[in-house]
């Protein structure tokens, strides 16, 4: 087999790979999470500088993987064919085959061959390899990429501004990097990395009660009118110890019965108040009592939360349409929506459902 042969099955091998490289960084930096390119960032990984690069200006990188497997297909064409009749001539002429027929079968065998290799080798392996492992193949790939991709830079602006004036006139946009996910393809991404083993099952509940937040409103978690414990703004200190004694909650609605209105006028923190009472200090009760929001029951909890969050407020009457109170909730029965049911360790198996 002269060198010219040999140097020709050298290059088909060569552009095979070549193939396999721009297939592999084509689907690999579509696949690659850019959080996950983030996070990697952040730990100090350089390589993950690169492929964010490379992932960000995905219609130029998409342009430059396939101008060269463009390139690569080109140039097997144009090895396969030569390079086949030569090895197979010895034969041809031994068995006296037509020179047209010669050029015929040659033409096929080399089509099968080439495409086989380049089809197995240069596509299908490597396409898998990117779905399968797009991080670490983003990682791998995307440095020479980024190169190859400055180096025919002028030829790659040439056929992407010739694409786009053709598809501006479909009124088509170039594409990013898709890295806004919809809710409901959220909570896709959560239950396919939960059948793979990526979260536990305690996190999976923790990020569908997260997503429930939006579809849940106050009353669906409020403890009722009926069911709260209060402290009246006149009883007698001794009175109001005596309650808390029983209950042992931090904190307590406070209302007003003087006015003949069934209504709630704040807060008290028991730990403020008693601790001012063991120091000897005569304080009112007016001075431990502290402003109480309010919301209507159709509030989702999600705002509510956040609002409670802004204002560090940890408690809150319900009220309905008209402004009545029908009920109370604490920061904890919301964080209780996102974690299940906060058990105080000091009260065995009672909900601190009024506590916060």
């Amino acid at each position: 087999m002269d060198e010219l042969i040999m140097l020709n099955l050298f290059l088909i091998a060569l552009f095979i790979l070549l193939t396999a490289f721009f297939v592999g960084a084509e689907f690999a930096i579509l696949k690659v999470r850019m959080s996950r390119i983030d996070q990697l960032i952040a730990e100090g990984n350089k390589k993950a500088k690169l492929a964010k690069k490379v992932a960000k200006e995905l219609d130029y990188y998409l342009s430059a993987c396939q101008l060269g497997i463009t390139i690569t297909a080109l140039v097997l064409g144009a090895l396969g064919e030569p390079t086949v009749q030569k090895i197979l001539q010895p034969l041809f002429e031994e068995f006296q085959v037509p020179t047209a027929v010669a050029t015929m079968l040659s033409y096929f065998i080399a089509l099968s061959i080439v495409s086989l290799l380049h089809v197995v080798i240069g596509e299908l392996a490597p396409k898998t390899l990117a779905i399968q492992y797009a991080e670490k193949m983003t990682l791998l790939l995307a440095p020479p990429l980024y190169w190859f991709g400055l180096v025919m830079g002028p030829v790659i602006r040439l056929l992407n501004g010739s694409a786009r004036q053709l598809l501006k006139l479909f009124g088509v946009k170039p594409s990013g990097h898709d890295s806004v996910h919809s809710e409901e393809e959220l909570k896709l991404i959560v239950a396919q990395s939960y059948e793979g083993g990526e979260i536990n099952q305690t996190e999976l509940a923790y990020l569908k009660n997260i997503f429930a937040f939006d579809e849940r409103q106050l009353k669906d978690i409020m403890i009722p009118k009926a069911d709260m414990i209060t402290l009246e703004k006149h009883q007698s200190v001794d009175d109001m110890i005596e309650v808390i004694d029983k209950y042992d909650y931090t904190r307590y609605p406070i209302n007003d019965l003087s006015n003949q209105a069934d209504d709630f006028i704040g807060f008290i923190n028991t730990k403020e108040m008693l601790t001012s009472i063991a120091a000897g200090r005569n304080g009112k009760i007016d001075d431990f009592i502290h402003e109480i929001p309010r919301f209507k029951q159709s509030i989702s909890i999600k705002d509510v939360f956040l609002k409670m969050q802004q204002t560090r407020t940890h408690m809150a009457i319900v009220t309905d349409e008209k402004g009545v109170c029908v009920g109370l909730v604490t920061m904890e029965d919301i964080l209780s929506e996102i974690v299940g049911e906060i058990r105080d360790e000091l009260d065995g198996n009672e909900m601190l459902a009024t506590t916060s």
